[in-house]
């Protein structure tokens, strides 16, 4: 296998009518996907509790759970992105089928050359939630890590009188002595301040 080689993206393919199932697995392995083709979303959620797709195709109208079951599993169960393929194309369909998070929504008949274009589009969708998703959570602990930092600046202005560049310049100077993040020093000092603010007497 050549090592440059990329591992295909895999594709799971949920929908009860069985040409449309061989017909459209066959197509998108030729256009180098890997597919796991289900036709019910019960055999669906039994392949996702021990594989992991890149992206789920659901058909809304099943017998059993319907795809928009499926689809409420997926969003609340685990991180696959998904689109829906389906013969129909009522407003109401397509409201729940956004609300449940879909990325993409095609009205059979939906032939290859119109499902790759939208898996790939809701692939790079799903690539930029995901990294929104990072950022902000990334952006949130700078905000708490700042926040904690200001408030011990502010205890050490307070309790060694200094001014505030001296106050971060001294806990700056401690957690380098310590080899640990400024972060962490000011978790601890804000810590002790509470252990201490609680153990005062009335």
């Amino acid at each position: 296998m050549d090592i440059n080689e990329k591992t295909p993206l895999k594709v799971l393919l949920v929908d009860d009518d069985r040409l449309v199932l061989a017909t459209l697995s066959s197509g998108l392995e030729q256009a180098g996907y890997a597919v796991q083709a289900c036709a019910s979303a019960e055999a669906a959620q039994r392949i996702l509790a021990v594989a992991h797709p890149d992206i789920a195709v659901l058909d809304v109208r099943m017998p059993g759970q319907s795809g928009l079951d499926l689809a409420r599993y997926l969003r609340e169960e685990t991180d696959v992105p998904f689109i829906f393929l389906t013969a129909y194309s009522e407003g109401e369909i397509v409201r729940q089928a956004a609300e449940n998070g879909a990325l993409g929504y095609l009205v059979k008949p939906a032939d290859i050359s119109q499902l790759v274009p939208a898996l790939e589009a809701a692939l790079a969708r799903a690539a930029d939630l995901r990294h929104l998703r990072t950022t902000g959570e990334q952006l949130q602990n700078a905000l708490n890590e700042n926040r904690e930092v200001s408030m011990a600046v502010g205890l050490i202005m307070e309790r060694r009188k200094l001014d505030r560049q001296g106050a971060f310049e001294l806990l700056r100077t401690h957690a380098r002595s310590q080899r640990r993040k400024i972060g962490e020093v000011a978790q601890e000092i804000l810590a002790a301040s509470e252990v201490l603010n609680v153990s005062k007497p009335l």
